[in-house]
């Protein structure tokens, strides 16, 4: 059977049948559609957050300071889950716009601890009203009923599969 509809001739007919299949064996991958909410998740960011010129990424290192203020960037990595050469970046631009500082830490001169700058938490205050009305608006494409669940069900997910990589991060460093 061809999509006359919109096609002219079969070469055509297969790709859009070959189309459809590969269409809907992604609508039922979970990977494909973590992925495609990401996007959609950071696309809305990058509108709403667009004057303050922060990335999702950046926020959640922000955010992570806040509440912890003077971590290791090991540990930083840990908490937000952030691969460490990526925050590496992160942390360097941060720093390169002024809203994080970086102090070698006396007991271990090794590590540094990451601060807040006065610019940083500035930056977090503005951010933060606008952060609470994306999380709002993501979260207003799924019914008022199922949300709490939705968020449940979303960090048990993001829970158990950090425990399973940590897991197999040191089951693979002792092979």
């Amino acid at each position: 059977m061809y999509r006359t509809d919109l096609t002219s001739n079969k070469e055509d007919a297969q790709a859009s049948i070959a189309w459809d299949f590969v269409s809907d064996r992604l609508a039922g991958s979970p990977v494909h559609l973590f992925f495609r909410a990401g996007q959609c998740a950071d696309a809305i960011f990058a509108q709403e957050m667009r004057k303050n010129g922060l990335t999702p990424r950046q926020y959640a290192v922000l955010v992570t300071i806040v509440q912890n203020e003077g971590l290791s960037q090991n540990n930083l990595a840990k908490r937000t889950g952030i691969d460490r050469s990526t925050l590496s970046n992160i942390v360097r631009r941060l720093l390169n716009k002024g809203l994080l500082s970086r102090q070698r830490r006396q007991e271990d001169a090794r590590t540094s601890s990451i601060t807040l700058t006065n610019a940083g938490l500035q930056a977090i205050q503005i951010a933060d009203p606008i952060a609470a009305r994306i999380d709002n608006r993501i979260l207003s494409l799924v019914s008022a009923k199922q949300r709490k669940q939705f968020m449940i069900e979303l960090a048990a997910m993001v829970k158990l599969f950090s425990f399973t990589r940590s897991k197999m991060e040191t089951f693979l460093r002792a092979v």
